[in-house]
């Protein structure tokens, strides 16, 4: 890839504890081309990056904060991208809304869109186990987060994440264009 070449994209799309950022890790290992990767989570938890939740209202509200977080976000996507990056990127997808404006922002570059997919008991399972999330957030997330749009690839997180990156890497190759981000 050229210095001028725009970063491809691997787009991980599932529910809270389906294993989307161990994959990433796992496809980041086992690729051919350097990716980045590249999750919300790190703005999230544990990074100090978002100021303490002190207030209900105002500024520091996380719905007037979280508007411009994930705006911010998909912008990062993107400069990253446009500068020659590869990337893989887990990512929860919570409604219409986001699907439009990350798929606009990301219309540019060529996205391979995987959908991560984990059954009910072992994401609720995987979600007591971690306890660094909210509990029911893998069950809210379960009966929306796939519902947005048709994949370009999919996965069952079930199975090794070794296995599954190898499986993702292949289909990548092998990938037909445009993806479905350039279809939407």
């Amino acid at each position: 890839m050229s210095d001028t070449a725009l970063g491809q994209i691997i787009l991980l799309n599932g529910a809270s504890s389906a294993g989307k950022s161990t994959l990433c890790r796992a496809i980041q290992a086992a690729a051919d081309v350097p990716l980045l990767q590249f999750s919300l989570d790190f703005f999230m938890f544990g990074h100090g990056v978002l100021p303490a939740r002190r207030e209900e209202g105002g500024e520091f509200a996380w719905a007037v904060m979280r508007r411009k977080l994930f705006k911010g976000y998909f912008g990062c996507l993107a400069a990253l991208a446009q500068a020659g990056n590869n990337l893989v990127v887990d990512y929860i997808i919570e409604t219409p809304e986001q699907f439009v404006r990350l798929t606009e922002t990301l219309r540019p570059f060529d996205v391979f869109f995987v959908g991560v997919h984990c059954p009910l008991p072992e994401l609720e399972r995987r979600e007591r186990q971690r306890g660094d999330r909210p509990v029911g957030d893998a069950r809210k997330d379960f009966q929306t987060v796939h519902t947005f749009s048709a994949y370009d690839f999919e996965i069952d997180s079930t199975l090794a994440a070794e296995t599954n990156a190898a499986t993702v890497l292949e289909a990548w190759r092998q990938r037909k264009r445009p993806g479905v981000f350039a279809q939407s």
